[in-house]
């Protein structure tokens, strides 16, 4: 997604500055070309030296812009070459002067040089970004439509205060930074609710053993960031997920569930409210007849296990929607994954599903990529490519938009 791109990185000074290598360096490796500006108090967190090997591409500095040895002025042509704008760290001096519009030095400069879509990924003791003159400059440049937010987070900070003004993670900034290349800002789903499932439900025996399947959540993630950046109002029901797969600031809420049941009543209390659902969980087909509150000893575990149907969300789903609601489901499958696909759309009174394979190369459960082929209730398909996860969500999210067009 952000192949050729070419990708500006402001940095400024604070320590968070450390974390932008990382993005630079996954910024290269993802095939971008990167410009990097540091101003005078990003260099004495980290060197031109350091950035320029990283990006393979000099660093500039306000050296460069006040000395004028360009042919042409070097705020006009790194604003114009740009096709995504990074700030990170974002400090509270940065942040007053693009709220102000000052332009003092080149990273100022050639943010009003240049068009396109801005992230900026604040960084700062709490105290500072509590402030309400920062808070009041915070918000004020988010009602911009050029700039987009990430962060900041939660968390232990560099003075060992543990609060808010944390920088995003470098995997964080990435992901929105490819959501910007996909959709260069645009707000499509704006004010929409969408609701999302996601992950694998466990249906547990007793305390530590339990029916499950390999469904980390990933696809559920990217889903939610995709409709959270084209300005839906996303809430995400997932099953268990790895601590590191969970964003540390979210521009959605997250709900954490284990079993089908516990899923079956968040989903439901949140239906009313949502214009559009997507059911990607895995959620699991039967559950143990028999729970044990204690962990049952070895010789105590039953050599056959009685098992009993869970409840059948999507199917419910299908038969509560209203008619402005949009219904879509995922359908995993070897093999034909099309026709068993086609039966649980009709069946289900789905308005898309998503067939994708699981038997293939880097698709399905616990990978980065996946494959698929959309369905609408005309039967109408789309084939999609392997891709990451996030470009299938931002495809699917196109799809969608042919049926509600066309309703």
């Amino acid at each position: 997604m952000l192949k050729s791109k070419v990708v500006l990185i402001g940095i400024s000074g604070g320590i968070a500055a450390y974390k932008v290598c990382e993005v630079i360096s996954s910024l290269f490796q993802a095939g971008a070309e990167v410009r990097v500006i540091l101003t005078e108090t990003a260099q004495r967190f980290i060197t031109p030296l350091t950035v320029s090997t990283l990006s393979r591409h000099q660093a500039y500095t306000d050296t460069e812009f006040w000395q004028g040895t360009h042919s042409r002025p070097l705020h006009i042509a790194l604003g114009e070459e740009a096709d995504l704008c990074l700030i990170a760290p974002l400090t509270a001096n940065t942040l007053g002067k693009l709220t102000h519009g000052l332009a003092d030095n080149l990273l100022t400069n050639t943010v009003l040089a240049s068009g396109c879509p801005i992230l900026l990924a604040p960084a700062m003791n709490t105290e500072m970004w509590e402030q309400p003159v920062v808070q009041r400059n915070w918000q004020q440049l988010r009602r911009n439509s050029r700039y987009h937010s990430i962060g900041p987070g939660s968390g232990l900070l560099a003075c060992d205060r543990v609060g808010s003004g944390r920088m995003a993670e470098p995997r964080e900034i990435i992901t929105k930074l490819q959501s910007l290349a996909y959709t260069q800002g645009q707000q499509d789903f704006k004010g929409k609710r969408i609701l999302i499932s996601g992950g694998g439900t466990r249906e547990h025996l007793d305390p530590v053993r339990f029916l499950g399947n390999p469904s980390t959540g990933k696809m559920a993630l990217a889903l939610a960031q995709a409709a959270s950046d084209r300005g839906a109002i996303v809430t995400l029901v997932h099953g268990p997920i790895a601590p590191e797969l969970r964003p540390i600031a979210p521009d959605y809420k997250l709900i954490s569930v284990v079993s089908a049941d516990q899923m079956e009543a968040v989903i439901m209390s949140h239906l009313v409210e949502s214009d559009i659902i997507i059911m990607s969980a895995a959620v699991a087909d039967v559950k143990p007849v028999n729970y044990t509150a204690h962990k049952l000893p070895k010789q105590e575990l039953p050599i056959e296990l009685k098992l009993e149907p869970v409840p059948d969300i999507l199917g419910k789903l299908g038969s509560l929607k209203k008619v402005h609601q949009i219904l879509i489901g995922f359908a995993a499958q070897t093999g034909d994954i099309v026709k068993p696909a086609l039966d649980k759309l009709k069946r289900k009174n789905l308005d898309i599903i998503v067939a994708n394979p699981i038997d293939q190369p880097e698709a399905g459960f616990g990978t980065n990529t996946n494959q698929a082929i959309f369905i609408n209730a005309n039967e109408q398909q789309k084939t999609i490519e392997s891709c990451s996860k996030l470009e299938l969500s931002h495809r699917l999210l196109d799809f969608v938009r042919t049926v509600r067009v066309n309703r």
